[in-house]
């Protein structure tokens, strides 16, 4: 998703129909989801630790690693 679809999307939440706004989260929920999937795991691969990507999203070790380790999102992409 470009930053013109994610700047629609902002847009959508301040607009006049809440359907359109619950809409524009749904997805900017996913795009955040994807972006973190893959910030996670170029972390990993750059020699981050659990500890220090749980500290950053505000969260424990053990909830990162369960929800990304076991993923195959940290299998270097060649």
């Amino acid at each position: 998703m470009n930053t013109e679809q994610l700047a629609a999307l902002t847009r959508a939440l301040d607009g006049d129909d809440p359907l359109v706004g619950l809409d524009a989260v749904v997805q900017l929920r996913g795009e955040a989801e994807r972006a973190e999937a893959v910030l996670v795991r170029r972390a990993r691969n750059q020699g981050a630790t659990w500890a220090r990507i749980a500290e950053v999203l505000g969260v424990s070790k053990q909830a990162i690693h369960k929800k990304y380790g076991g993923r195959g999102l940290l299998r270097n992409q060649k």
